[in-house]
């Protein structure tokens, strides 16, 4: 299974979010943070993103009789390379942004059900802005986001940090009219990363 297709499901997704941080975590504790989701398809995951090499075991052990084994993330396997992404197609771009948003609502949906889901002090946001921006701004724009997330990608969890899901999204919603010599940014792409 190639990256792109084994990344581009929301239940792995949400595996690979859950492992980011340096984080080791059996299949069990998996379902207990992915708890919208049945034990039976979260096992189904772990065990193919394990075959495939985006996670590895960290630990075993036996417990009661059973192989308990803790995995953690592959980071260099855990992203889609830029040769991949030029070769999408239109549909597997859909594909791909209907997985992310699927993300996104279930875990925003898992979020609000706990008992201490509190948006305002949480800082929760999803806003939306429409801005204008010449090719050299939507580089600048893009390198700054970069430059802000980039020093957290690696954050390991400890008792004052919070796990947030941050998802930059950006595309064209209106092209300029025609003539006017604009084009679209090019140069300085980079394998997106779901931890990223």
């Amino acid at each position: 299974m190639d990256a792109f297709e084994l990344l581009a499901h929301p239940v792995r997704l949400r595996v690979v979010h859950a492992m980011c941080g340096g984080r080791e975590l059996t299949t069990a504790e998996l379902c207990e943070r992915i708890r919208d989701v049945s034990k039976a398809t979260v096992y189904r995951h772990v065990d193919l993103l394990a075959a495939n090499g985006v996670l590895e075991v960290a630990l075993e052990r036996r417990v009661r009789g059973a192989v308990e084994r803790r995995y953690r993330l592959r980071r260099d396997r855990a992203g889609i390379d830029t040769g991949t992404i030029d070769a999408l197609s239109p549909d597997d771009h859909r594909s791909a942004f209907a997985a992310a948003l699927a993300v996104l609502a279930a875990e925003f949906t898992a979020y609000l059900d706990r008992d201490t889901a509190d948006p305002v002090a949480d800082s929760v946001g999803y806003r939306q802005h429409a801005i204008w921006l010449g090719p050299g701004e939507l580089r600048g724009m893009i390198d700054g986001m970069r430059e802000a997330i980039a020093p957290h990608l690696a954050n390991e969890p400890s008792p004052d940090r919070t796990q947030y899901l941050i998802s930059p999204i950006l595309f064209p919603v209106e092209t300029p009219p025609a003539g006017t010599g604009a084009g679209g940014a090019t140069g300085g792409r980079r394998s997106p990363e779901p931890c990223s």
